[in-house]
Formats: structure tokens, C-alpha cells, sequence
């Protein structure tokens, strides 16, 4: 009892001449940050609603004709397209993305399906060599690269690509990763904006999720990626024509590519490293929200945090190494260098990341212990319930999960703000490359049986201590307002703590076998 109330004094002496003026502070910066958020998410509402009143679509915008057959030229009148297909131990999924490249609808002769295989396992290696001589046999134009080194990972396994000689007669490169499956239809959507608009450089094409009903979880990644799909890579096309490259399912002009300086590995996006120096060559892009290509989500938690760590590591990484580069550009005009550093980079890269966690996770709670310090409820309720409704209509189905969404969302922010400052710092795992486990449920589910699921129970895969942290620290600020505080966070923080107990013993998404 005589320690308890030793640390009661410290507390009460240190609270207001140190405490209370730091958490003002931060309180401040976090209302200006969420305000940055909710003018930016309101922005690109008004957009949208101006590109649908409309119809904006993309074939109105750009000159686009289908491509037709020539009796003098034959096929001949199609340009040449090269498809990459970068892979790494993709067993389950490998026959998936090979089968829906070779049955593209573009003349045979006039495409080259390339597999680039970073494979390890030596059994893996001789399946999709395998399977490449049997399209080849079928008489696809289809080769089999690999490499004796992984060096720049995805990136680099592009730029090897590239050096290849059968390249230099191509015009266009579609990328497809290996989980995704394009529909026949693909380049004959796409390649018309190229051949018919020389300043277009990239055709992006909309993800369409084929176990997005998986678990909880995977719902939840649709409707965050959906919002990203529907409304950002929207509006930036709309807007400036330029987005950030997803890095799959689009179509490059080869000679952006070059022009740009080709993929580079010095971050873990190399898909918008390329997209963002296009650009400032003064490329434009288009997004084709209609043409949807099937993939898959990672459904297991693990998968999920590596995929995120660099999603959210990468981006705030480039961002240090080109903001200068962007700001002295003499290409772009000023008013798309503003779109690029501030909307695209600033506050969706790195300001949402940040809001999300350090005032709902970390301010918000400790107003609780610090009542002299008060969070105006324009800040606490409003702007988020706005912002969150906003996301929340891209994906219409899934409305009535939105709580769970919130508080999934406020989960992963610890993640994405730590790995948001470790892109900025430039820190140890900065250029960590986890490739992202796949496990064909869309070829399981269509062959009449679910992947077979085994709970597995390995402390180091499933105990996240950083997690089990925070939600101690919620339920412990919980317990306090529901004894003596006044504001009622205790419901918000009773369940945000639960979520975190639940993501700290890696009880989320689905629990495959290992062997």
C-alpha cells in the first residue's frame, strides 16, 4: 500500500507541470491532423460524386477504339506485349496466374508470357517449369527466367526481366502477381489507351477479392481496399492522372519505364517508387475502375502484418528520399507536386497512420487519467464518425460490420505507425521484404472443398507482446474512467482493448497448417 502511494504522489506532483502541458500538446497536433484527414476524405467525396454525376469514365476522358483486325497487316496491327509474372514459391497459386495469362485474347504471336521465378525450393522450381513447358507445348510464346540471386526481390526480379533480348521488340508490359488471374479480355481493355494516347504510360486496372468472404478479417481488408480501389485511385486519376501503382494487374509503355530510370529495389514499393519518377518524366496514368482483376487476400494475421509492415514502411521511406526531388521538378506543375507531397504522400501515406493510432490509441485513453486536459467532441465524435462513415460506402455490403472495421483498423494502426517511422528514420527493418503467403482458397473453393484449416499453436507466430501491451494499457484506462471519470470512453476503450487481446494472442483471420 505504501508503494501504491508513493507512485500516487510522484503522479500527482509530475501530472500538471509536466504531464498535463505535454498532452495538450499532443491533443492539439492530433485535432490538426484529424482535420487534415477529414478536409482530405471530404476532397476526394466531392470528387467522386462529381465523376459519377458525370460519367467520367475513362473512355470518354482518353481517345480509346478497339483494336481491329487488318487484312493487309494481319496481326501484325497489334503491338507486341510482354506479360511478367514474378513469382516466389507460389505452390498453391502458380497454375492460377500462368493459366490466365496464356488465355489472354491477343494474337499468339504477338505476345510473350514471362515467368519470373525466384523459387527456392527446388520442388517448387520443377512445378512451374513444368507447367510453362506444358503451355509451350500448346504453342504459347511462354519462358521460364530465373536468376541465381534474389537480389532487390520483386524489383529486381522485373529488371532482370527486362534485360532479356526477345524484350526489345515489345512495346507494352502487363504484370500480373501470382495470385492474380486476369480475364481474357484484359489487353484488349487496356492496350487501346496506349496505342491511342502517346501520353499515357500506365493503364491500372481495380483488384477484385476471390476470398474476401474468408473470416472476418478478409472482410475487413475489402473494405479498406475497396475505399482505396473506388475512391483514391479514382480521384487521382480524375484529377492529375496519377495514382500510386499497385504494382499488379496494370500495363506499362515500356518506354515510361525506361524513361524513368527503370525499377529501382531501394524501398519496399517499388510498384510507386517507378510511378511517382513516370510521373515526374510527365507520364499520365488512367484507372480503369470497371476492368476488375480476381485475387487473393492474405487470410492469415502473420501474412496480413508483413504485407501492412510493408505497405506503410515503404511509402513513408520514399517519401524521405524524393520529397526534395518532387518539389524541384520543372515537369509537373505546381498544383500536382502539391497533390503529390501533401494529399497523396503526407496525409494518406503517413498522417493517417499516425492520427489513427497515437489519438485513439494512445491520447484519447490518457485524457481519462488527466481530466485537465479535454478533447473537444468535434475532435473525439464527429470528424471520426464522418471520416468512417466516408470509407465505409465503398463498400456497401459490408455496413453493418463497420464497428468491427473501427476497431480492426485502430488494431493494425500500431503496426503501420511503427512501420511508418521506421520508413522516416530510415531503421532496421526499413528494407524488409516478407513475400506474402497465399493459399489458393479461389482454386480450392472451385474444386468443391475448403483449404484444410488446423489451429496451430507456436508462441513466436502467435503472441504479439506489443499488442498485448497496448490493450493493457486501454483496459487499464477503461477500468479508470468507468470508476471516476466522466467523458464515458470506458465502452470504446473496453472493446479497443479486447480487439488488441485478441490480435496480441494472434487470435485473427484464419489458422492454417504449417506442414
Amino acid at each position: 500500500m505504501e508503494f501504491t502511494g508513493q507512485i500516487g504522489l510522484i503522479w500527482e506532483q509530475t501530472k500538471v507541470p509536466l504531464v498535463v502541458p505535454v498532452l495538450k500538446v499532443m491533443v492539439v497536433l492530433c485535432l490538426a491532423m484529424s482535420v487534415m484527414l477529414f478536409i482530405e476524405r471530404v476532397y476526394m467525396g466531392i470528387v467522386i460524386v462529381f465523376v459519377k454525376l458525370f460519367r467520367r469514365k475513362p473512355e470518354k476522358m482518353y481517345k480509346w477504339e478497339p483494336m481491329k483486325d487488318d487484312v493487309e497487316l494481319g496481326n501484325l496491327g497489334y503491338p507486341m506485349v510482354l506479360v511478367q509474372i514474378p513469382m516466389y514459391n507460389e505452390k498453391e497459386v502458380y497454375q492460377l496466374s500462368i493459366g490466365a495469362a496464356c488465355g489472354l485474347s491477343w494474337p499468339a504471336d504477338r505476345v510473350i508470357i514471362q515467368v519470373l521465378d525466384d523459387s527456392t525450393d527446388p520442388a517448387i522450381k520443377t512445378l512451374v517449369q513444368v507447367e510453362c513447358q506444358r503451355w509451350a507445348s500448346k504453342g504459347i510464346n511462354i519462358k521460364y527466367e530465373i536468376r541465381d540471386n534474389r537480389n532487390g526481390y520483386k524489383a529486381g526480379a522485373l529488371k532482370e526481366g527486362m534485360k532479356h533480348s526477345y524484350v526489345k521488340q515489345c512495346d507494352y508490359v502487363a504484370i500480373f502477381d501470382a495470385d492474380f488471374q486476369p480475364e481474357p479480355h484484359f489487353l484488349t481493355r487496356t492496350i487501346p489507351f496506349l496505342v491511342n494516347n502517346p501520353q499515357l504510360g500506365l493503364v491500372q486496372a481495380r483488384w477484385k477479392f476471390v476470398n474476401s468472404d474468408e473470416c472476418l478479417m478478409t472482410r475487413m481488408q475489402e473494405m479498406s481496399l475497396d475505399y482505396h480501389f473506388i475512391v483514391e485511385q479514382e480521384v487521382g486519376s480524375s484529377t492529375h492522372a496519377f495514382f500510386g501503382f499497385n504494382g499488379t494487374a496494370g500495363v506499362w509503355r515500356i518506354s515510361a519505364i525506361t524513361e524513368a530510370g527503370g525499377w529501382k529495389d531501394r524501398t519496399t514499393v517499388e510498384d510507386m517508387d517507378l510511378a511517382v519518377r513516370a510521373s515526374l518524366k510527365g507520364w499520365k496514368f488512367v484507372y480503369v475502375a470497371d476492368l476488375k482483376v480476381k485475387n487473393e487476400l492474405p487470410s492469415t494475421f502473420n501474412a496480413y502484418r508483413n504485407q501492412q509492415h510493408r505497405w506503410s514502411c515503404g511509402p513513408a521511406n520514399l517519401f524521405k528520399k524524393m520529397a526534395m526531388e518532387i518539389i524541384r521538378n520543372k515537369k509537373v506543375s505546381l498544383w500536382k507536386k502539391f497533390y503529390v507531397i501533401y494529399s497523396f504522400f503526407f496525409v494518406r501515406k503517413i498522417v493517417a497512420h499516425i492520427v489513427t493510432f497515437v489519438f485513439y490509441c494512445v491520447v484519447l485513453p490518457a485524457t481519462v487519467l488527466v481530466p485537465e486536459v479535454e478533447v473537444p467532441k468535434w475532435g473525439a465524435v464527429y470528424i471520426p464518425s464522418i471520416i468512417t462513415l466516408l470509407n465505409a460506402v465503398g463498400t456497401p455490403r459490408s455496413l453493418h460490420l463497420v464497428l468491427f472495421w473501427i476497431i480492426f483498423e485502430n488494431v493494425m494502426s500500431l503496426h503501420r505507425t511503427k512501420a511508418t517511422f521506421i520508413g522516416l528514420l530510415e531503421a532496421g527493418r526499413v528494407n524488409e521484404w516478407v513475400v506474402t503467403e497465399k493459399l489458393g482458397d479461389g482454386l480450392k473453393t472451385k474444386l468443391g472443398g475448403k483449404a484444410p484449416r488446423k489451429p496451430r499453436f507456436r508462441i513466436g507466430d502467435r503472441v504479439h507482446i506489443q499488442e498485448l501491451g497496448v490493450g493493457a494499457y486501454l483496459f487499464f484506462c477503461g477500468c479508470y474512467d468507468l470508476a471516476f471519470g466522466k467523458n464515458r470512453y470506458f465502452i470504446f476503450l473496453f472493446l479497443q482493448s479486447i480487439a488488441f487481446f485478441i490480435a496480441g494472442v494472434g487470435y485473427v483471420g484464419t489458422m492454417v497448417s504449417t506442414s
